[in-house]
């Protein structure tokens, strides 16, 4: 019997013949924690008496759930990682150095990789073909320690996919069909693993952002096979000696198979309080909408800022709705710039802020008011996720951003020309 990729990943990094079910030790080659979590992680790290990380090159700080810092606590905990860089000798990407997830896929990220991270949308990494998959902090301190850590390896799931999306359609659009069908907990402690011929017409843009909210349906990975679209990602970034061919077995065992049509998928908008909580943009026609936030680890990233300036080119956004920007990456921010996208975006009254992840978790950047509401392309929608417990946050694709920022109200983006 064949292997899906799950398995082949494990099998590989733990020297043992991985199937579902299988506890299995695995080394872990990038382990990483971010300011809201990594205080903890060092703490752990710390309490465990552990003496050195196991590979400084193969671990991770982030500053950037929280940057620039808006408060006191936050500042102390910024010091206290900085402190640990110093000491440890690890990789630290400060204020200003982008979104995790972002820098990951960018920068240290590899077809095959088991990676490791102190925040759920680690799975972003999937987009690339690694096993990567957010852990608590102490299981992350520990990794930091060791090197490697212990896995149930998952049932997978298999999404095949077809075709190509419609005009005004994107891969947000896609993710967020799934979640609305099979339910928030659909895939629980699943490997999403994503296929089919229609796998070759999506950018990797894309399938960071598809990668990045498996977990939005419970998955313990987003999983996509590697090919030349995978290949050309990484040579563009200099790193075109780290790809690998990576795909399932042909007769691998699924869980079940799930089959998409890309063409048939319609711009679609997460409501309030739960991602699984979907409707077609065009039956929300008429939703006011306080605040747009286009940015996040799902959609911050160059291609997406291109679809929202080309819309935005030239308009003004609605007088009643206020408009931020938040590239992922400082490398997305200066190709924005060299694009025009960001002078285009000014033009209409955005409010651009330093990469990172800005609005999204309602620390400072963005908080909104009480009864107010937002059109985010973040990833969660939970009660009070941005600032405000009586607040409304609804989630769509960059275009159906654009489109809401325009009408200030929720908008099919295939009603702007």
């Amino acid at each position: 019997m064949g292997k899906t990729l799950a398995e082949k990943i494990l099998s590989q990094k733990s020297g043992s013949d991985a199937r579902s079910g299988d506890i299995i030790i695995a080394r872990v080659d990038l382990a990483f924690a971010q300011d809201t979590t990594g205080p903890l992680t060092v703490r752990q790290f710390q309490a465990c008496n552990l003496k050195r990380l196991a590979d400084p090159k193969k671990t991770a700080l982030f500053l950037d759930h929280a940057a620039p810092s808006p408060n006191r606590q936050i500042s102390n905990d910024h010091r206290l990682l900085r402190q640990f860089a110093g000491e440890t000798g690890c990789l630290i990407y400060d204020v200003g150095g982008g979104i995790c997830h972002q820098i990951v896929a960018e920068t240290l990220a590899k077809p095959g990789d088991v990676i490791v991270g102190a925040d759920s949308h680690t799975v972003t990494a999937g987009g690339l073909g690694a096993f990567a998959t957010g852990m608590g902090s102490s299981d992350v301190a520990i990794a930091f320690g060791l090197g490697k850590t212990w896995f149930r390896v998952p049932e997978s799931i298999k999404i095949v996919l077809s075709g190509k999306f419609s005009r005004g359609v994107g891969a947000k659009d896609l993710i967020l069909y799934l979640i609305g069908n099979i339910g928030a907990d659909g895939a629980t402690y699943k490997a999403l693993e994503f296929g089919g011929d229609g796998v070759k017409n999506l950018t990797m843009s894309q399938r960071f952002t598809i990668a990045n909210m498996a977990v939005e349906a419970g998955a313990k990975v987003g999983l996509f096979p590697t090919d030349s679209t995978t290949h050309d990602y990484l040579k563009s970034q200099g790193r075109g000696d780290h790809y690998q061919p990576l795909s399932a077995d042909d007769d691998a065992s699924y869980e079940r198979t799930i089959n998409i049509d890309l063409a048939t998928v319609e711009p679609l908008v997460a409501k309030p309080h739960n991602v699984d909580n979907i409707a077609p943009a065009r039956e929300l026609k008429g939703t006011k909408i306080q605040q747009v936030f286009i940015g996040t680890c799902t959609n911050g990233r160059l291609e997406d800022i291109a679809i929202v300036a080309d819309m935005l080119k030239g308009k003004r956004r609605h007088p009643e709705t206020r408009l931020i920007v938040a590239p992922a990456s400082p490398q997305v921010l200066l190709a924005a710039i060299r694009a025009g996208y960001i002078y285009s975006l000014v033009e209409a009254e955005a409010i651009i802020l330093p990469p990172g992840c800005g609005a999204c978790l309602g620390l400072h950047q963005g908080v909104l008011a009480d009864g107010e509401s937002c059109l985010s392309t973040a990833n969660r929608n939970f009660k009070g996720r941005m600032g405000s417990p009586e607040a409304f946050i609804y989630l769509g694709s960059p275009a159906t951003a654009a489109a809401t920022a325009l009408a200030g109200e929720i908008t099919d983006p295939r009603e702007v020309a």
